[in-house]
């Protein structure tokens, strides 16, 4: 055995630095490995070198051997795994140095094709306490074995090897987190654009065709299909298919619930996934087996409601998604089920909105105009009993009928205008309510007390003042219809903040527990009035006790909410 002298050791410790410098400056994994090992094996003069690194548990994650040629690596059925002397050097903190490895009783011996190897020197590569990798070389050139002088040369190498592999390691780590960074703001991005796109669409259509379009553009996804929930609830129907092939994934383009991927994506509102071939590809086309598919995802499109409809994308790569990909189109899925969600919600708020303006002409015309021509017929009906009477007065009646139907004419007029009855005819509320009064008396023989403030409702906005004169209006065709009342008292009275307006009349009253089926409309007409204007209403009614009308309206128009 050749022992150097402590020269000659000084000297490749010295060389060893040099060139174990330049490591440090590799931040290549692969490449760095691969010269270490070529310099462990010129160092010590091995036939053979390899170094190894470990994974974050334990196992052995890299491999790089040199001296062999490309065929007798080629020969060999699989790379290390850690069995044998590599993985007791694996376990160890110390260097293992033998003559012969199969008499080592730790050797489990060699796979088929791999070539011959007798001497080993293994050493560890540490960094403090962390165990990084090993440097395995064998069949020492020129000498049966390696001798300590060699093994304390591999211990220098492998103390710089140790910095240099943590290095590249850090810069891998560092690479990798800009790389994921990058990739999640491109995500960001695209979501951003995304849901400004969306949130511009007024139609479920459009929405679809955008989002599909953006999904189909991601690196990954070659076929996007969108499946919506039918009005049924129990079924799911494709609405729209992009992507390389011109035809769809499926077999069908209607599914139930819990049926294949695509119902069960919707019952469970989690993705679904289907690697191609496997089970469940019976639903797929069959022609898409064809086009060199690996991998089915459906996302589901959720919103506040539920699941609303799914999202199906295939890719071709063998590559399944990662994690990054299925996060941004279930994101997708999120953005699109909420988009469509809020087109409804428009859709059916516009709808509400006709809905309420039909109800609200509907009590226009019941408490303006047909009340007007209401009271005409009671003019007409009193004109009638006196024409035998007193002529004169039956004459003058029905020019008041007259006149009446002209201002009833002039109201549908201006109604068809605008669609806002205007009853007050430029008059205050009390100069309106005097007239309806006058005319309630003149047409029913009832006797009609009103008083109220002279002045004090110039601050009543006129929506509230037309609230007011609707429902003394309505209250007074209550009880012509119903009452059979010999008086009605009308008072009017106002406070620091607002107007109280009682009608009491001494009729035959009522259940207020029926009045729904047996009233019609008309309490549910003032209730509303006094509601739409921030105000109230109060009635109290017994059998043969008469009714109490009590409404009131705010003084001054309550003030808009804000978000502070």
């Amino acid at each position: 055995m050749i022992t150097l002298t402590r020269e000659q050791l000084e000297d490749r410790l010295a060389a060893l630095h040099r060139a174990s410098l330049e490591l440090i400056k590799d931040i290549s994994l692969e490449s760095l490995l691969e010269r270490i090992a070529v310099l462990a094996r010129e160092q010590v003069q091995a036939r053979y070198c390899a170094v190894g690194v470990r994974g974050e548990s334990g196992e052995l994650r890299e491999f790089i051997p040199v001296g062999m040629t490309s065929e007798e690596v080629a020969a060999i059925p699989h790379l290390p795994v850690g069995q044998g002397l590599l993985g007791e050097l694996m376990r160890s903190s110390q260097p293992i140095r033998i003559p012969e490895i199969s008499l080592d009783p730790r050797s489990v011996g060699f796979p088929e094709g791999h070539p011959p190897m007798h001497s080993f020197l293994g050493v560890p590569i540490r960094l403090g306490d962390r165990h990084l990798g090993q440097i395995y070389l064998t069949d020492k050139i020129d000498a049966p074995e390696f001798t300590r002088d060699d093994e304390q040369v591999i211990e220098t190498l492998a103390a710089y090897a140790a910095v240099a592999i943590s290095n590249a390691q850090l810069y891998e780590t560092l690479k990798q987190r800009d790389l994921t960074l990058t990739r999640r703001n491109e995500d960001l991005a695209l979501l951003n654009d995304l849901a400004s796109t969306l949130a511009s669409s007024p139609e479920i259509d459009e929405i679809l065709d955008k989002a599909l379009t953006r999904v189909v553009a991601v690196e990954a996804i070659e076929t996007g299909e969108i499946f919506l929930r039918e009005e049924n609830g129990r079924s799911l129907r494709m609405v729209l298919h992009h992507g390389q092939t011109a035809e769809s994934v499926w077999a069908r383009d209607t599914f139930q619930i819990g049926e294949g991927l695509v119902g069960m994506a919707a019952k469970t509102g989690q993705p679904r996934y289907l690697v191609i071939p496997g089970k469940g590809d019976r639903y797929l086309r069959p022609s898409a087996l064809q086009d060199s598919l690996h991998q089915v995802a459906c996302f589901p499109l959720t919103g506040r409601s539920g699941v609303l409809g799914v999202l199906c994308v295939a890719t071709s790569q063998p590559k399944q998604l990662d994690e990054r990909e299925v996060q941004l189109l279930s994101a997708i899925g999120s953005w699109v089920g909420t988009a469509i969600e809020n087109v409804r919600l428009n859709v059916q708020g516009r709808r509400l909105a006709v809905l309420e303006e039909r109800e609200r002409i509907g009590m226009d015309l019941h408490d303006g105009i047909i009340q007007s021509i209401y009271a005409v017929g009671l003019t007409l009906e009193h004109a009638r009993l006196l024409m035998n009477e007193d002529k004169n007065q039956s004459r003058r009646r029905i020019e008041q009928a007259v006149t009446d139907l002209n201002s009833t004419i002039r109201d549908i007029r201006s109604y068809i205008l605008d669609l806002r009855p205007r009853q007050l005819h430029e008059e205050d509320l009390m100069d309106g309510l005097r007239r309806l009064a006058s005319e309630f008396r003149a047409n029913t023989s009832t006797e009609v007390a009103l008083t109220g403030p002279s002045t004090g409702l110039q601050k009543l906005p006129d929506a509230q003042a037309i609230a007011l004169f609707h429902i003394c209006q309505e209250a007074l065709a209550n009880v012509a219809k119903h009452a059979h009342a010999s008086r009605v008292d009308i008072v009017l009275w106002a406070t620091h903040d607002r107007v109280l307006m009682e009608i009491s009349d001494n009729g035959r009253g009522f259940d207020t527990a029926k009045s729904n089926t047996s009233l019609g409309h008309g309490l549910a007409n003032i209730q509303t009035r006094a509601y739409q204007v921030g105000g109230d209403v109060e009635i109290s009614s017994e059998p043969g006790q008469g009714t109490v009308i009590l409404a009131w309206v705010p003084l001054a128009n309550p003030p808009i909410p804000t978000d502070e």
